[in-house]
């Protein structure tokens, strides 16, 4: 049951993530530049006031977490951030090989 959990969550994370692609090809077509969602923008459009908690308490936990880790995740992209969530739940979520030759007991 938890593996598939895993496998229905890493698929909807990549449909998302090729969603945004196509959001963000559109808008760079239309505005005639490159435009990039990043997982700041995705995150504000969802709940605008939890980045704002999130900085205070990451930085008195460890400062280590906030500038390095937390900065490089919030500006990446949101397709990418969204495909590689996608694939390491779907590695999760896999099914295990059959032993070949192998008796089972």
């Amino acid at each position: 049951m938890i593996r598939f959990l895993f496998r229905f969550l890493g698929m909807l994370s990549l449909a998302l993530g090729f969603i945004f692609v196509v959001y963000d090809g559109a808008k760079s077509i239309v505005d005639q530049r490159l435009n990039i969602s990043t997982v700041r923008y995705a995150w504000e459009s969802v709940h605008e006031g939890s980045i704002a908690q999130l900085q205070p308490t990451l930085q008195r936990l460890a400062p280590v977490l906030w500038d390095p880790v937390a900065v490089t995740v919030l500006n990446a992209p949101v397709a990418l951030a969204l495909v590689i969530v996608g694939a390491f739940l779907l590695l999760l979520g896999r099914k295990k090989k059959p032993l070949i030759g192998y008796a089972r007991s």
